[in-house]
């Protein structure tokens, strides 16, 4: 028995900093390389359902998240002016487990680097890997600083643009554009918005998360080509999106979107690694594997389950072949993943077809199918990772 002593992950986000501190507290010891400079993390807030939730428990931090979070339990959809269109409870939680904790991006990064260092893993910035030989028993890495390291397994949380997986398997798998991008930013909370709201207009959706006693987020679903905008334009593009918004999104574009606010700019691309995710002492996870778009917001809460998957699978039987337990990780892993892609862009590609001339309809077939739809996937998400 060939048990994993040492692990490599590669990239230092959300599933990466998870997978550290999984590692290390079952005593692997474990390096961590993020090509940034730093610790800073882009964006504004972040939804953790009630999956994502135990995966964060599994590693010791729920109570953080929870402590600094705005907890909920149910979605709201909405026509472009606030008229309730459905109301969707969600069945997900339960021992404990809250069905929903959003919390500013940059707190769940810092919690997840103090698990990862406090277990023990070793973080490094501005470092990634340049060349690796796989052995078949281990693996070496070198590194961009020019050092050179053996490791039983290497795992990769290196993004949707992972120079990883393309180093594994080549150009085929590529990330795609859908045709759409989402816009963020923070504003006030009032004290009446305590879930998710959603809100649907023409050919574009804008919605309000929850994130604090203080704070929210608003977002807004647009198609976009597929070029790079200019950030200092950010602020008026969203400005000019959210024009057929009245209600509180109106309230916002009018009152609280500033010269000076900070937006966030994301295109919506989706990949999907086919089965199997690794190659030899190499695996791929995280939205290097499986980006999806964030439309059941669980985008995060799918690498958070697969670095903790992972680790319960190398180290079950007090550590197992890597072989084997690879593939044991691909039998949970994969069709979680898939069911969460595959939903996530029906719903963005339902949202994204609401016409002028169909408007009414849509709203009527919203009302009767939404709740239906957010019921089972929440069935399914919360059957154990």
């Amino acid at each position: 028995m060939n048990r994993v002593k040492k692990i490599l992950v590669v990239g230092g986000g959300i599933g990466g900093l998870a997978a550290g501190a999984a590692f290390a507290q079952r005593g692997i010891e474990t390096d961590v390389v993020e090509i940034q400079p730093d610790s800073g993390v882009l964006g504004i807030g972040i939804n953790q359902p009630a999956n994502s939730l135990r995966a964060l428990k599994n590693i010791g931090v729920l109570e953080q998240v929870c402590d600094v979070g705005f907890q909920y339990d149910e979605w709201k959809y909405n026509d472009e002016e606030g008229n309730l269109i459905a109301r969707c409870p969600s069945s997900m939680g339960g021992d404990g487990i809250p069905a929903n904790n959003a919390l500013a991006r940059k707190d769940l990064h810092g919690i997840l680097i103090g698990a990862a260092k406090q277990a023990g893993a070793t973080i490094h910035y501005g470092k990634t890997i340049t060349d690796l030989l796989d052995h078949g028993e281990s693996v070496d890495a070198t590194f961009s600083d020019g050092q050179h390291k053996n490791y039983d397994l290497i795992v990769a949380f290196d993004g949707i643009s992972s120079a990883m997986r393309k180093r594994l398997f080549g150009d085929a798998y590529e990330p795609i554009y859908t045709g759409f991008a989402v816009w963020r930013v923070l504003a006030p909370r009032p004290d009446d918005v305590k879930c998710i709201n959603l809100f649907q207009s023409t050919g574009a959706k804008a919605g309000i998360i929850p994130l604090s006693k203080d704070w929210m987020y608003l977002l807004n679903v647009t198609p976009e080509p597929d070029v790079r905008y200019e950030p200092n334009r950010f602020v008026n593009m969203l400005h000019e999106r959210l024009a057929g918004f009245g209600g509180i999104i109106g309230e916002i574009r009018d009152h609280h979107l500033k010269a000076d606010s900070t937006v966030v700019y994301s295109p919506l691309r989706e990949c999907m690694l086919p089965a199997p995710w690794f190659k030899g002492r190499v695996v791929i996870c995280g939205d290097a594997a499986h980006a999806c778009s964030p439309h059941l917001t669980q985008g995060a809460a799918m690498a958070l389950e697969d670095a903790v998957v992972l680790a319960e699978e190398i180290t079950a039987d007090h550590g197992r072949a890597v072989n084997d337990a690879l593939n044991a990780f691909m039998r949970r892993r994969y069709p979680r993943a898939k069911f969460v892609q595959d939903a996530s862009h029906q719903i963005l590609a339902d949202e994204m077809a609401v016409t002028s001339d169909n408007i009414a309809a849509a709203r009527i077939k919203m009302a009767i199918d939404l709740p239906r739809q957010m019921a089972a996937a929440d069935a399914f998400l919360n059957q154990p990772a």
